[in-house]
């Protein structure tokens, strides 16, 4: 079945400009302008990441790729290509695989990514992706979760909590955004929400030698997680599901008071982005109530 399979990509993969030497070979040769390039790597397992059995295999091909564009759109760098690994289950159909790579594929023709390669293995154990994305940093370089310093708004892209609702197949990735307010803006740091808004909060704050507080009433909170929240009141308020739910894959931006104000205030795009709160000099993590009182936060999100 490999033999069929990799014909089959070989024929449907379309040729890219930037990988003259592609699927086929024992290796892809990429042509980068910059000489530079972002490289990330995530693994999706099934009963971790999907339920093989119980969703469109096109949504986990499609969702296989975007977490690695939402690496890369944290570091603003534009995606260029893409290897793309399967460990398929014996009893897995050809089918099912060409239909996880068609959701590869659509997630790859939608923001210019040429798959230049992967592998395939069949084993007696449950489903895994592994995708590398690989990325070129723009002019002005990439942004770190180690940049952000005292006195920095917090900003975040989107609203939070309830993907498991669907969002965690179907969202789509702040690529155009990052690259656009990195091109227009002076961004200090930046990071994807994967596992929890509070819980990667803490890690930029962490990296960046300081503590944040959060605003309670401005987060950004989905109809998913009021949803949530309604199905299973002992689950956690709206807030709750809000600040640790995971896998919204928005983005936190930390710049200056300044620079929050115009970027807010900018309706170039149609994401919405709300200041949640500021960086501090002190370590730990806040939550500020509308009354102004602060508690310390415990985050809380999904720990691998």
């Amino acid at each position: 079945m490999e033999s069929e399979f990799v014909n089959w990509l070989r024929a449907r993969v379309p040729s890219h400009p930037l990988v003259p030497i592609g699927i086929g070979d024992d290796a892809a040769l990429l042509s980068l302008a910059s000489g530079k390039c972002v490289v990330t790597s995530d693994m999706l397992m099934d009963g971790v990441d999907f339920v093989l059995n119980d969703c469109d295999p096109r949504r986990i091909g499609r969702k296989s790729l975007a977490v690695n564009l939402s690496d890369l759109a944290a570091m603003a760098a534009k995606p260029v290509a893409a290897i793309v690994s399967l460990a398929v289950p014996t009893d897995v159909s050809l089918e099912v695989m060409k239909m996880i790579y068609e959701g590869v594929l659509e997630m790859a023709d939608e923001f210019g990514v040429a798959l230049a390669g992967g592998d395939t293995n069949s084993w007696k154990h449950p489903l895994a992706i592994s995708v590398t994305a690989i990325g070129e940093p723009t002019k002005r370089g990439v942004l770190m979760r180690g940049g952000a310093r005292a006195g920095d708004v917090i900003l975040v892209t989107g609203q939070f909590g309830g993907s498991i609702l669907g969002r965690h197949f179907d969202f789509r990735p702040r690529v155009e955004e990052a690259l656009y307010l990195h091109s227009r803006y002076e961004l200090h740091g930046a990071m994807d929400v994967s596992d929890g808004l509070s819980l990667d909060l803490n890690r930029l704050a962490r990296e960046s030698a300081c503590g944040a507080i959060l605003d309670a009433s401005q987060v950004p909170i989905s109809a998913d997680a009021y949803r949530l929240s309604e199905q299973n009141p002992a689950k956690g308020s709206p807030l709750d599901h809000a600040l640790g739910d995971g896998e919204d894959f928005e983005l936190i931006i930390a710049t200056s008071p300044e620079t929050a104000e115009q970027i807010v205030a900018d309706r170039s795009f149609g994401v919405p982005v709300t200041r949640v709160g500021e960086f501090i000099a002190d370590p730990g993590l806040w939550l500020r109530s509308a009354t102004g009182e602060c508690h310390p936060l415990t985050p809380h999100g999904y720990e691998h």
